[in-house]
């Protein structure tokens, strides 16, 4: 065993007594310690664990091949003895294997196989701090496991910068053992003012510089492998010295080139080693003294609004810069180099947010419902999933038929989750599986799980993907030969074929799927033994991006939103695509990756995602009910024809929406009418054992006094030959008629004789015009709806012109008369102005007639 002693070495016996009295603990070391190689060789011959392994978990691959490696070769062994890991697509495990470093999502399989994990006696959660969604998920369920089922199992959270409170409160009150890390002295340089425009050529100035003052190896964090690829041109052309070679650090890379990055350099080399966050934690990049930082990570960020996740590419958090700056120290004193200014540093987040609050829930909530849960909320969350995205999710496990309407996984949603793929690739193999295509849907699962082999191609068919793979590979859907080595893609393209392989075995081991999606159907016979376009493959597991021309040659997605290809391209005539990637950028998607689809496709294999409707509903355009019948896959409109015979009561019901979204002014309201609805809503206002008769009641209660009538219409026009003062009179008993006629007239007789309209456009303030003269001898203004409501009196003059506007005639009498008449008078010397309004004759001519 290795016996170099570390700073973790300290506090080792503080954590084992710990895990004698608790079942779990909560270990912050710093970058250096030592925690992820100590730590699990420290607890493997503890009496509580009894001969059980012991899993690790390490959210990227390099790094649980790099600890499992290294712990093996400090016990003399090879890693599958003692050691041994589980990653995708490498496996190291034998039968004395005691401890396995696993990825994230492997433990997820093992606890859905086993949720009491019987052979297991502690899991080490190494890393906690990048907050991965399946390492919350990991360590949710392992929390129910172990309250259910394992009270003995431990539970060892390890990490360097988190928060260590909120996670002991989760697990309990578990105890907090800190270690401090063995990191040498760095300096930091920052960049004396902002980077403006692409980052590679300050990266590569940077590096030059670096190489040039400092000594030995240059670790540089870059946020993609656009980036990488960039920066490493611009190095070579900038003519970088002929001992320093550049080699890529990313998770694409085949596991040979990413050995070769963190090996050591041979006597006389120096390498520039530019990598994506991959290095940022739990991996010593041999030979590194000097790190210079871009600042920049890109993480993906899911909408629940489209349904789409985009790779977004964002500053770095404060803990994941000094997480990159400890790179630099953890063999010999260093220097880091950070391109942002010294007075951006304060800005920065503190830490990056967990993946569980941006990430696409699909896969989170599948694995949640093969689990036994239905509220995601029955489960001890250090961060709980955001309701909106996982709503998002169930909706989709829906429509791929992976969940009941109960929540419940199906036979299919079960088989789904085996191949730890995202639940819509899963759909895709299983669909196909059942046809005999699983070779090929396997292939184009894998495909589309890795970074485009084309990643400069402008053209979006996924077909010049897939035809590429097969020439690097030699491999196409039924046969295996000779391919190529010396394509830069051939790496990824042998990945991609070997992940299919693993997949096509897991389809495989399923002859025949019960409770199969729904929209599976039998193929037919005259289609046997031909190949399954790549559009139709695509859509068993996008079936909401399934997209329609228009005529603009923009496209319509079946999800409702809009698609556009980024230029004129062979697709572009296509009638109909199964869109794969697109960005959620604005009100229209762009397409990023597609094939072609047809009609003769949609009917022959996807009939059971097409349904056929009776439409009734109002076009505004012709101000008229429209029937039609429209067969439709989501929100395209396949087909549509009109209906001969629609239901009337759907007619009907489709007029009254029109009329309650417009308002009367779709109805034939004729002054009389609405003066009559003006009336009947100020005896309403006067008391409560009057109908309600507002606007608003009016249009919510058309079922029950307008419906009747107007079976049979269709239009705006029909609606014109309502007789809708009389349907308004319905409304109202006889009493209640009688009483409108007394506590709200039409009319007013005035003192002159006269009878004079009342107008209640405004009815709370219902206006008599009346000329002045007409009302000598009347005391008090005329009082309506049983005396509660007085009118406003517009008294005019001989020439019906205002000259007072008042709801208190006594008032007007005593005080304001004297200086309207002295101005009449003079204006209208003929007419009779009396001083004493109260016993003066009223008269509707000049003066009144003589007796």
């Amino acid at each position: 065993m290795n016996h170099l002693q570390l700073p973790i070495d300290a506090v080792l016996p503080k954590l084992l007594d710990s895990l004698q009295d608790d079942v779990n603990a909560v270990l912050i070391a710093e970058p250096g310690a030592g925690k992820t190689t100590r730590v699990p060789l420290a607890l493997l011959d503890q009496p509580w664990l009894l001969g059980k392994k012991m899993i690790m978990l390490e959210p990227r691959r390099l790094a649980a091949r790099s600890a499992a490696q290294f712990m093996a070769r400090s016990l003399g062994e090879q890693a599958g003895e003692t050691v041994g890991y589980r990653v995708r697509l490498d496996t190291r495990i034998g039968p004395r294997t005691r401890i396995e470093v696993v990825t994230e999502g492997v433990l997820t399989r093992m606890l859905q196989e086993d949720p009491a994990l019987e052979q297991v006696g502690a899991i080490l959660f190494d890393e906690f701090h990048e907050r991965h969604l399946h390492g919350d998920l990991g360590l949710a369920l392992c929390l129910q496991s172990q309250a259910l089922l394992r009270d003995d199992l431990r539970l060892v959270v390890m990490s360097a910068t988190l928060d260590a409170e909120p996670i002991s409160e989760l697990l309990g009150g578990a105890p907090v053992i800190r270690s401090e890390g063995r990191v040498f002295p760095v300096s930091t340089n920052y960049a004396p003012s902002r980077v403006v425009g692409r980052i590679e050529p300050q990266m590569g100035r940077t590096i030059l510089e670096a190489l040039r003052a400092h000594e030995g190896d240059v670790l540089a964090f870059l946020p993609g492998v656009a980036e990488i690829r960039r920066t490493a041109r611009w190095l070579v052309e900038a003519g970088l010295e002929s001992h320093i070679r550049i080699e890529e650090l990313h998770g694409s890379l085949p596991l040979e080139k990413q050995d070769t990055a963190v090996s050591p350099c041979q006597e006389g080399e120096r390498k520039v080693v530019l990598s994506t966050s991959i290095a940022e934690s739990s991996l010593t990049v041999q030979g590194i003294t000097i790190v210079v930082d871009s600042g920049l990570m890109r993480v993906p960020r899911f909408s629940p609004r489209t349904g789409m996740t985009r790779l977004e590419t964002v500053a770095v958090s404060q803990a994941s810069a000094d997480q990159r700056r400890g790179r630099a120290g953890r063999l010999a004193p260093g220097v880091c180099y950070r391109l942002w200014t010294e007075q951006e540093q304060p800005y920065l987040p503190a830490q990056s947010e967990p993946e569980i609050l941006e990430a696409d829930l699909a896969s989170l909530a599948l694995e949640l419902a093969v689990w036994g849960i239905q509220d995601p909320l029955e489960l001890e969350w250090l961060t709980a999933p955001p309701a909106a995205a996982y709503e998002q999710a169930i909706s989709l496990l829906l429509q791929l038929k992976a969940i009941d309407k109960s929540g419940k996984p199906t036979n299919t949603g079960t088989r789904m989750a085996h191949f730890g793929l995202h639940p819509r690739l899963g759909a895709m193999i299983l669909q196909a599986a059942e046809r005999g295509y699983s070779r090929a849907a396997c292939q184009l699962a894998a495909l589309l799980s890795e970074r485009d082999l084309l990643p400069q191609e402008r053209n979006v068919d996924i077909q010049l993907r897939l035809d590429l793979l097969y020439r690097l590979t030699g491999r196409d859907g039924s046969s295996e030969k000779g391919g190529r080595s010396d394509h830069p893609g051939s790496a990824a393209a042998y990945r991609i074929i070997a992940q299919a392989d693993q997949w096509e075995r897991i389809a495989g081991q399923v002859k025949t799927v019960t409770n199969a999606i729904s929209q599976v159907e039998s193929i037919p016979a005259k289609l046997a033994g031909q190949t399954m376009p790549l559009g139709v493959l695509l859509a068993y597991a996008y079936p909401d991006r399934i997209a329609q021309r228009r005529s603009d040659g923009r496209y319509l997605l079946a999800n409702g939103r809009g698609a556009v290809l980024p230029e004129l391209q062979p697709l572009s005539r296509s009638a109909y695509l199964t869109t794969c990637e697109l960005d959620d950028a604005g009100t229209e998607s762009r397409i990023r990756l597609a094939a072609e689809l047809t009609l003769n496709d949609i009917e022959q294999y996807l009939s059971g995602y097409v349904t056929s409707e009776d439409v009734v509903e109002w076009d505004s355009a012709s101000q008229a009910v429209r029937a039609r019948k429209r067969v439709r896959l989501g929100s395209i409109i396949m087909k549509e024809s009109p209906l001969q015979q629609p239901d009337e009561n759907q007619v009907a019901d489709t007029l009254l929406a029109a009329i309650r979204q417009a308002g009367f002014v779709m109805l034939p309201m004729s002054k009389q009418a609405l003066q009559l609805k003006a009336r009947m809503k100020l005896m309403a206002l006067s008391g409560e054992d009057w109908p309600d008769a507002s606007d608003e009641s009016l249009l919510n209660t058309m079922e029950q006094w307008l419906k009747p009538h107007i079976y049979g219409m269709k239009s705006r026009s029909d609606l014109q030959k309502l007789p809708m003062l009389q349907l308004l009179e319905g409304k109202l008993s006889w009493k209640q008629k009688q009483e409108l006629d007394e506590q709200v007239p039409t009319h007013i007789t005035v003192p002159s004789g006269s009878r004079i309209p009342v107008d209640y456009s405004d009815p709370e303030s219902p206006v008599l015009a009346v000329r002045l003269q007409e009302l000598f001898g009347m005391k008090d203004t005329p009082r309506l709806a049983r005396g509660r409501l007085p009118v406003t009196l517009h008294l005019l003059s001989p020439s019906q012109r205002p000259v007072q506007v008042t709801r208190d005639l006594r008032s007007f009498w005593e005080s304001a008369y004297f200086e309207v008449k002295k101005d009449l008078k003079g204006r209208y010397p003929k007419h009779y102005w009396p001083d004493d309004p109260y016993t003066a004759a009223p008269t509707n001519r000049a003066k009144p007639r003589q007796p």
